[in-house]
């Protein structure tokens, strides 16, 4: 395995997870989305960080609240 293929694969685990998300989400490669990400990055000045960060806090949220809400009887 390539440190290439090493760091890609700890950026996957260890990231928020919005571009995996969105690839799933609109059937697209995660690989393209993330491509999108950083060349829109570099061209509007870091404005879709901020669009990344939203999306990545809306996602914890979601996947924060469906955990607690497992079952109404649970104490």
């Amino acid at each position: 395995m390539s440190p290439l293929d090493k760091l890609r694969n700890f950026v996957e685990i260890n990231a928020f997870g919005v571009c995996t998300w969105l690839g799933e989400k609109f059937k697209i490669q995660t690989s393209v989305i993330r491509l999108f990400f950083i060349y829109s990055s570099f061209l509007a000045i870091g404005s879709p960080v901020i669009i990344y960060m939203i999306l990545a806090f809306w996602i914890k949220m979601k996947n924060h609240l469906i955990a607690k809400r497992s079952s109404v009887w649970d104490l």
